[in-house]
């Protein structure tokens, strides 16, 4: 008898995420765990105060975790990966996109935590924390090598004479 082809095509729009040619955050995970663990002590904190006082009850007990749950949300980090020509923002709920060849807006957002704002001309958008990309250097390799070919190609209209200088000369 002759063998079978276990192999299957996969579909066209199927993201790359082998670990060969996709960069990630190798950080993530342990700021996932830190995010839970954050939540849980404030979770548990609420809890031993009722319990203390001697105020327990289950519609309290809700109330805490509910305050714990929002906690969770806000502390969840962004999942940032990188292939050739793409890089990736996922969240919870939803993940963004951006063409790094085709950026036409790189900006610098300041405020409580400075974000990266990334913009391509097929109108996707992502924001990411540099620290980012300065602790994953394939990360910042992938961003920096869409960014010079947009560059060269003339799309690049904003930011694109400071995309090959450090991050840390854009902190404030």
């Amino acid at each position: 008898m002759g063998r079978r082809d276990h192999a299957r095509k996969a579909p066209e729009d199927a993201r790359a995420d082998t670990s060969g040619d996709t960069a990630h955050d190798l950080r993530w995970a342990r700021d996932v765990k830190d995010s839970v663990r954050c939540a849980g002590a404030l979770l548990v904190l609420l809890l031993l105060i009722d319990w203390g006082s001697g105020r327990r009850a289950l519609r309290r007990g809700a109330l805490w975790l509910a305050l714990a749950l929002l906690l969770l949300l806000v502390l969840y980090p962004a999942q940032v990966s990188a292939s050739e020509g793409r890089l990736a923002s996922r969240r919870l709920l939803r993940e963004r996109r951006v063409r790094t060849e085709l950026l036409v807006s790189v900006r610098w957002l300041d405020g409580v935590s400075p974000r990266l704002l990334l913009r391509d001309a097929l109108g996707g958008r992502v924001q990411i924390d540099p620290d980012v990309l300065v602790r994953n250097p394939r990360l910042w390799y992938r961003r920096d090598e869409g960014a010079r070919k947009a560059a060269a190609d003339g799309l690049l209209l904003c930011g694109g004479d400071r995309i090959a200088q450090p991050l840390a000369t854009h902190r404030p």
